[in-house]
């Protein structure tokens, strides 16, 4: 499994990485990853404008994008889009952020699991 990590480097610039996870056989339930420790999750939900200039993370947290897709633009300019069931982890609680905004012009839903 993968997920996209965005994080800033020592000058403050975002930066995209794909992180794969390994995945170990567990009998009849399927492959497992080993256990992350969260502190906490929390619903989101975004209305069909949503539009966001350069902000940095709140917190280290995965994002999981339930419905809809976002694009995210690094402090370089770098593009890329999610879309629903996608994993992202942000990172960049310092720096010069990130830009989102929705794909598309609808209501978004996401799952923020802190770390």
């Amino acid at each position: 499994m993968e997920y996209t990590r965005l994080y800033s480097d020592s000058k403050g610039d975002t930066h995209f990485e794909t992180v794969s996870v390994p995945l170990h056989k567990e009998g009849m339930i399927g492959y497992l990853s080993e256990k992350y420790p969260v502190s906490d999750i929390q619903f989101r939900k975004n209305d069909a404008g949503y539009d966001w200039d350069y902000h940095t993370a709140p917190a280290r947290q995965f994002i999981v994008l339930l419905d809809g897709g976002v694009e995210i633009t690094t402090s370089l300019g770098e593009k890329r889009q999610f879309n629903s069931g996608e994993v992202i982890l942000v990172e960049d609680v310092t720096g010069k952020g990130h830009k989102t905004k929705n794909l598309e012009k609808r209501e978004r839903k996401s799952l923020f699991i802190r770390i």
